[in-house]
């Protein structure tokens, strides 16, 4: 019988994640990097991502950077050959890259609107289908989307009382995030006969320096008191990854704090 510790290990699977340079793709890079995994993180800042690879190379980690523009189907499918014809399979594919669209704001143009969901959902489609695909013909997968609280609740405007941040963020953004919960479970109920798992990961807010009274009125609203850190992503990636979580599928779990369930 497997061990719960050998269960939640990452070695010899294959990883590909896209972003990987931000906020919270760094840490799930490091989670899946230190579980053991090799991993493929992809986006269009090359340098960005060069600099994380080589950082995690370091440390004695197995993560490369590649080329990525989800703007473009013809990028996307030259990521999944070059993933396949270097290690031969994926185990894992987290959706973390995601685009915001300055201009796509209440009452803007649709144009707007339509470069936002290019990036944000069509892309997620494709990618995940062609990866999803290879993790069909394996017979196993994990996919993990990574989604934002918004994507479950409306605008806390008290939130915003006393800085100069919008209290009217984009709607498209919580539209993005909102479908991307129920493509999840869609995407579960198609990739599940082949033993493909796809979940969603909702994280709230990560302290990076805003202004204190956001902080305080924030972390106030949330039941443990603070906005995310830079490891509090970890446990989970790595848990949906591994085989630790092989009956879990068409889930989504808020990592915020409780700021949902409050």
């Amino acid at each position: 019988m497997t061990t719960v510790m050998k269960a939640l290990s990452l070695a010899r699977k294959v990883a590909v994640v896209t972003g990987g340079a931000g906020l919270y793709g760094r840490q799930i890079v490091q989670a899946m990097a230190e579980a053991g995994a090799t991993i493929y993180i992809a986006a269009r800042g090359m340098e960005a991502l060069d600099r994380v690879a080589a950082e995690e190379r370091t440390r004695g980690y197995k993560v490369e950077a590649l080329p990525l523009d989800l703007a473009s189907e013809e990028s996307i499918e030259a990521l999944h050959r070059t993933v396949i014809d270097r290690s031969g399979r994926c185990d894992v594919l987290v959706n973390n890259a995601v685009t915001r669209n300055k201009n796509a704001v209440w009452g803007g143009g649709m144009d707007a609107y339509d470069e936002s969901l290019r990036i944000n959902a069509s892309a997620l489609f494709k990618i995940t289908h062609l990866f999803g695909e290879t993790m069909r013909g394996q017979k196993s997968g994990s996919i993990i989307n990574i989604g934002s609280m918004m994507g479950s609740v409306g605008v806390e405007a008290a939130n915003y009382a006393g800085t100069d941040m919008h209290a009217n963020p984009s709607p498209i953004y919580f539209y993005e995030k909102g479908g991307m919960l129920n493509f999840t479970r869609w995407a579960a109920s198609i990739l599940g006969p082949d033993n493909v798992r796809v979940n969603c990961v909702s994280p709230g807010g990560l302290e990076s320096g805003q202004p204190a009274p956001f902080i305080e009125a924030y972390s106030n609203r949330t039941q443990l008191g603070r906005m995310a850190n830079a490891t509090d992503l970890k446990g989970v990636i790595v848990f949906l990854a591994s085989d630790a979580s092989a009956y879990i599928t068409g889930a989504n779990i808020p990592v915020d704090g409780g700021y949902t369930a409050k």
